[in-house]
């Protein structure tokens, strides 16, 4: 185990499996499992969920909906993610706590960083929901604050490819994958990694980001044992 603490950050869409949009029951026990098996390690684990499988507050601008509303709906539809994955979690015999950036009594305290690292410490799984509490912020940047509020060891970034690549591997053969990188690297090459605001983050707080395939059952536990899979940046 090469990370002591870790945040992981997991897409909204990443739940509903291949329905979609919603929570896929098998997509939850499958990154629960997985989970539960990095935190067993005794890896101290911290993790933000988006909300895109049930709303975006940028989707809600189309409909009508005023984009501090809907980014504010957004927010709630991370709240439901985290329960569903703390249920999960829970289930599978970890421990596991959610604190939130918009505290709902009984569900979740009040996200504060002091609370997370105690709550890691004593051997939780720390679920921090609610994005970063203010609209116009994505959960990347969410994830990116939250990395470095609790100074995580590294950010995981857990998506459907395995790494950064050139151009998008789904839609270009010609793309190449990327084993290291630097910011700066990221930078010139226009690779969009992240937001803005969340790269800005990570670059300035010396976060490391690493980008990895999280639908391959084992490549979390790989990640974190140091196994030589996805892209690094530093």
């Amino acid at each position: 185990m090469i990370y002591k603490r870790i945040l992981l950050k997991l897409s909204g869409e990443s739940l509903a499996g291949t329905n979609g949009n919603g929570i896929s029951a098998d997509k939850l026990l499958e990154y629960a499992e997985q989970i539960k098996a990095v935190a067993d390690t005794g890896c101290q684990t911290g993790i933000v969920i988006g909300g895109g499988n049930i709303f975006r507050g940028v989707q809600g601008t189309a409909l009508g909906i005023d984009r501090i509303q809907g980014d504010y709906m957004g927010m709630m539809a991370t709240v439901i993610n985290s329960m569903a994955l703390q249920n999960a979690l829970q289930k599978s015999g970890a421990k596991c706590e959610i604190l939130s950036a918009l505290p709902i009594d009984p569900i979740a305290c009040k996200m504060s960083s002091r609370r997370a690292v105690e709550l890691l410490e004593a051997g939780n799984v720390v679920i921090m929901a609610g994005g970063t509490g203010s609209p116009f912020f994505t959960t990347d940047s969410g994830a990116a604050l939250r990395a470095a509020e609790i100074h995580a060891d590294v950010l995981l970034k857990g998506t459907r490819v395995d790494g950064i690549y050139s151009a998008d591997p789904e839609k270009s053969t010609a793309a190449v994958k990327f084993d290291t990188l630097t910011f700066d690297d990221c930078l010139q090459k226009n690779l969009r990694v992240m937001d803005m605001t969340a790269f800005t983050l990570c670059h300035e707080n010396s976060i490391t980001l690493h980008v990895f395939n999280m639908d391959v059952v084992g490549n979390l536990q790989k990640v974190v044992a140091g196994e030589n899979i996805g892209t690094v940046v530093k």
